[in-house]
């Protein structure tokens, strides 16, 4: 809204020095430093609230037993995530783009697929929150609106099921009529391996944001023709846009590990970890670099296939030896690495310079081509 009034003025009377407001980078910049800011002013406010509710989350018995000790933290600081991310999109981006209009859908739709976990979990005692097929279905049901909504809208009818070929220049991959349930397999993967990623304080929301950061480069190139031409990929007119979401994933990113660092006074629950994993898998496709996810996702992709492969040996070894073995001392990854004796905090730090390397990596794929 800020941004039509500043455009507004800025037709109107002209003030000298008014026009820094179209530009992607400034917009970008306020849009980060907002999130910051309402999440230093509401983060106390909303922990307050949770803390007088006593909103917490039960902690597993089956879980490392050091996380014994964090019962009784607050959960579903998610909120505080959500808000500082719409709250400076709606200020500072053109919320007519479609861009825009549609990673503000997946945000918010998972974000209130993950609030009623959340609340189910915490208000009516139900363990297990939302029935899973009932989750699953609210997250195939966004991979479809966002698949349909690419695939059909006649802005994006020459560019609607290709997308660029990491280490490949002068070729696109066509989806063609694969697009859709491509689409919303990819949704629905990346929305539970942030879940499972959520799992020890201020990893998923760390990770999350190196992922936010690089994605929202990646929509700054591609919006720009001259750049998106230099590195040959595919030139997306209006897709810059997503920088000032992406640089609002940072800032709210930045600002709730304030409180979820180790050890952490909230956690964000399902709230924030389905809603920011739809966000990275529809920023993904909406960037049309569906095939550098799993490169720029690595943890999300390794903590999902930790807790894949320890399932399905398990069942095999039980079926076939009649005893269940398992791979890693516990699943997803980081909990084996608990159970190895190595501390949180340097868990969680060797991850951020795990999604740094991955993330350079990623942008080094645009080059070696």
């Amino acid at each position: 809204m800020l941004y039509y009034l500043a455009e507004y003025i800025n037709k109107t009377f002209n003030p000298p020095g008014f026009d820094v407001f179209k530009f992607l980078t400034w917009r970008s910049a306020l849009s980060a430093i907002t999130a910051m800011i309402i999440s230093f002013w509401i983060g106390p406010k909303i922990l307050n609230v949770l803390n007088k509710k006593r909103v917490a989350d039960e902690i597993r018995a089956d879980g490392p037993q050091t996380h014994l000790a964090k019962s009784g933290t607050p959960t579903m600081g998610g909120v505080i995530i959500i808000l500082a991310i719409i709250g400076p999109v709606v200020l500072w981006s053109d919320i007519k783009n479609t861009y825009i209009l549609i990673i503000i859908l997946a945000t918010v739709w998972m974000g209130i697929v993950g609030f009623i976990d959340d609340y189910l979990k915490v208000f009516k005692k139900m363990k297990k929150g939302l029935v899973a097929r009932y989750k699953l279905m609210n997250q195939i049901g966004l991979g479809l609106v966002v698949a349909c909504l690419i695939f059909f809208l006649p802005e994006f009818e020459k560019i609607n099921s290709v997308t660029t070929i990491p280490f490949i220049k002068q070729i696109e991959f066509d989806f063609s009529y694969l697009y859709i349930p491509i689409m919303v397999f990819i949704i629905t993967a990346t929305s539970n391996a942030v879940n499972l990623t959520d799992g020890i304080d201020g990893l998923a929301i760390g990770t999350v944001g190196i992922a936010g950061l690089a994605l929202g480069l990646i929509a700054y190139i591609s919006g720009n023709e001259i750049f998106s031409n230099y590195l040959d990929i595919i030139y997306l007119p209006g897709n810059g846009e997503l920088m000032v979401y992406c640089a609002a994933l940072v800032g709210a990113s930045l600002g709730f590990l304030w409180f979820n660092s180790y050890p952490a006074q909230v956690i964000m629950g399902d709230t924030g970890s389905l809603a920011l994993g739809g966000a990275i898998g529809t920023l993904s496709i909406l960037v049309k670099k569906e095939f550098l996810l799993p490169i720029l996702g690595g943890i999300f992709f390794a903590t999902s296939l930790s807790v894949i492969a320890q399932r399905y040996y398990f069942k095999y070894t039980k079926k076939r030896f009649g005893e269940g073995k398992r791979i890693f001392k516990m699943a997803p990854l980081h909990h084996h690495f608990e159970l190895s004796g190595i501390p949180e905090p340097k868990i969680v730090t060797r991850y951020y310079i795990i999604a740094v390397i991955l993330a350079i990596v990623t942008f080094a794929t645009f080059k070696i081509r």
